[in-house]
């Protein structure tokens, strides 16, 4: 993702020169404000908006991979107990018993189980 948006902003400053031979001598300055402000906006969204959501869905992910059985998980409101992971998903056991398989992707909070299982 990261290549497309450094892609498309080197596409955009490379056809500066070319809008700027179509536009008048009064008008490129007025272009080249415009796509600069342009060029800004785009940089803020992706530092305040894009990357840090970025970094948070990393972060949850290594959470998802380093589950192990014991550990206490969220997944769509529903609390339990890790039971078993298998390649794609995980068994969650709850308090009265019951077993409900989910997508790894589905869960939303991981708290590591530090003490001995039972």
């Amino acid at each position: 993702m990261r290549s497309k948006f450094l892609g498309f902003l080197g596409a955009g400053l490379a056809a500066l020169p070319l809008m700027a031979e179509e536009a008048d001598g009064g008008r490129s300055g007025s272009l080249y404000q415009t796509l600069i402000m342009i060029g800004i906006a785009i940089l803020f969204f992706y530092f305040i908006l894009w990357r840090p959501e970025q970094k948070r869905r990393k972060a949850m992910e290594q959470k998802r991979s380093s589950m192990k059985k014991g550990d206490r998980v969220t997944a769509m409101g529903i609390v339990g107990t890790i039971d078993s992971i298998k390649e794609k998903t995980v068994l969650v056991k709850m308090v009265d018993g019951s077993k409900i398989e989910f997508i790894k992707g589905a869960i939303s909070e991981v708290e590591q189980n530090e003490g001995t299982e039972a």
